[in-house]
């Protein structure tokens, strides 16, 4: 277990320190730089004898990528003439062209080009979106890239029209779609990937001593691109923190030009000044999120009421403050909102009931980790027979479905508590998947997590002894709000971060799971379990049931 300092809870970048304070003398560059991937898909596509000449990229379907896209293929052609050609709105005679009958002659007719021939002899870069919305879009466009030759079609189909012979048509197609449309794409052209390379616009890129100073460049070639004002140091380090919360890794820099255009745009417009501060960035961040906290803020004010109840403080037998992940369709933002999660024990076959899955509203990788730590606790237990208790988990006041495996260490907790009658801290909440071997894994919306038990506390006054157990894994995630950070430095608020459940539970329940061999005095929640289940085999807690309480009564009489 390792508590976890205020330093470390917010991306630092002390091994880049220097390059940062380099930024005003670094040349931009574009984005391609950091693209090695799909430049070097491009730069084979543009080659003469290169084949397949189909690139499927997997990146946003929107008009950013394209262009970027663009700028690549410009910037690898082998001749500079070369037609480069963006297809992003378009139907079927937009791009193919089509023959109209010719009023002043029977037996002519004209011809309007479409996207393709403007394309011809170079490259030629589509939208997915509208080559699968469109049902005779890719078996044409599949004809042309493979025989380059284009047939031609009347453009009224009730009219006759001489249709003139079929056009040489040379070119090159770069696909651009996201992964949920390339994967419906892929399902309906079972030989896609034979007759296609293909690559990713990259989302994010792993920060290093080597490439630091090419991330920079890029930041400042979209600063250019942009028109926003220069960043200061301080902005670049506001930027790189933010950047490094939205990857959900402090290592790790977001790539993608619409967060990158978000972000700075947004700065720019808060900037009273020729440059863009670190308390732009900030203003800028927080107005982000005033605009889009109405719903995060609701659910913490039906905590604050009473409506939900959410303990901070206190202690409770089989209840436990999970940490949840909020994402509601049509809301732009994720937000972090605790969970009651109990646990009852009754006498059983010792089977674990997962409520939430039984009431449908629990998904597949919740129940797989309810039945992981059901594997623990059993393999913990060690017994010859099977346990005596059943027990019944639930997300209390949660009235939609509930998946993902992060809630497993705070259920295990639950389980525990309810089966040694030990009372678990309240002050304390919980997130962490958990393995068979009682390791604690990691789990995604750390930060929100976090800061939404945070705010309850915050509101109802911290005690200093209130805080979240958070697996080990997820350290490098961190990167918290301000209010949090200050809280951790001024002791507070507590973060703690744990590698196996041992390590949890002296932190809620203030007795160890298990102890060592030689070290009888101490008492452990396993043998709080085994005298439980030992007093049950010997009678004195054996269950009575209410047909054998009345037979007793009547055998008196």
């Amino acid at each position: 277990m390792q508590e976890v300092t205020w330093q470390s809870v917010v991306p630092q970048f002390s091994h880049v320190e220097q390059h940062i304070e380099n930024y005003a003398s670094i040349d931009a560059v574009a984005p391609s730089a950091l693209q090695p991937r799909l430049k070097n898909s491009i730069q084979r596509l543009v080659h003469e004898s290169h084949f397949p000449r189909l690139l499927l990229v997997t990146s946003a379907d929107v008009h950013d990528y394209f262009t970027l896209t663009e700028k690549m293929v410009v910037d690898h052609l082998p001749k500079p003439d070369m037609p480069v050609v963006i297809a992003e709105n378009f139907d079927e005679t937009q791009l193919f062209g089509a023959v109209y009958p010719n009023n002043d002659s029977v037996t002519t007719s004209q011809k309007m080009e479409g996207l393709l021939h403007k394309a011809n002899g170079g490259v030629l870069i589509i939208s997915l979106t509208g080559i699968i919305s469109q049902a005779n879009i890719w078996n044409r466009l599949k004809n042309v890239i493979a025989t380059n030759t284009l047939h031609w079609k009347s453009a009224k189909r009730d009219t006759y029209c001489e249709l003139p012979d079929p056009e040489t048509i040379s070119v090159s197609v770069i696909v651009i779609g996201d992964r949920g449309l390339m994967a419906d794409f892929a399902s309906g052209e079972p030989e896609l990937h034979g007759i296609a390379s293909y690559c990713e616009y990259e989302q994010d890129i792993h920060l290093s001593e080597e490439n630091i100073d090419t991330y920079l460049a890029v930041v400042k070639g979209f600063q250019q691109q942009f028109g926003v004002k220069p960043l200061t140091t301080g902005a670049i380090k506001r930027f790189m923190q933010a950047g490094a919360r939205h990857a959900e890794d402090q290592e790790r820099m977001p790539l993608c030009p619409l967060w990158v255009q978000t972000i700075l745009r947004e700065a720019d417009y808060q900037s009273l000044t020729d440059v863009i501060t670190d308390e732009d960035l900030d203003a800028a961040i927080s107005a982000k999120y005033f605009r889009e906290s109405y719903l995060p803020l609701r659910a913490v004010d039906d905590i604050h009421k009473g409506q939900v109840f959410i303990d901070t403080e206190g202690e409770h037998i089989g209840q436990v403050n999970g940490l949840t992940v909020v994402e509601m369709p049509g809301h732009p933002m994720a937000y972090g909102e605790p969970a009651r999660i109990s646990c009852v024990v009754h006498f059983g076959d010792g089977d674990i009931a997962d409520v939430e899955r039984k009431a449908e509203l629990g998904g597949n990788i919740h129940a797989k980790g309810m039945m992981i730590m059901q594997a623990f606790v059993s393999a913990a237990l060690d017994l010859d027979e099977p346990l005596p208790y059943s027990a019944s988990i639930v997300f209390e006041q949660s009235y939609c479905e509930v998946d993902g495996d992060s809630a497993s260490l705070a259920e295990l907790c639950a389980f525990v508590s309810a089966l040694s009658q030990q009372p678990i801290n309240q002050s304390i909440a919980i997130t962490g998947a958990v393995d068979q071997f009682g390791r604690v894994q990691a789990v995604g919306g750390i930060n929100e997590k976090i800061e939404g038990f945070y705010h309850i506390c915050e509101h109802r006054g911290l005690s200093g002894s209130q805080g979240v157990i958070l697996p080990m894994t997820n350290l490098n995630a961190l990167c918290l709000s301000k209010d949090v950070t200050e809280a951790i430095r001024d002791g507070k608020f507590h973060i703690w971060a744990v590698e196996n459940v041992e390590e949890a539970f002296p932190l809620i329940t203030g007795v160890p799971f298990s102890g060592e061999e030689d070290d009888e005095e101490t008492e452990t929640l396993l043998d709080k379990i085994a005298l439980r289940i030992e007093l049950f085999h010997h009678g004195e807690h054996r269950h009575t049931s209410l047909i054998n309480k009345l037979k007793n009564m009547f055998s008196r009489h």
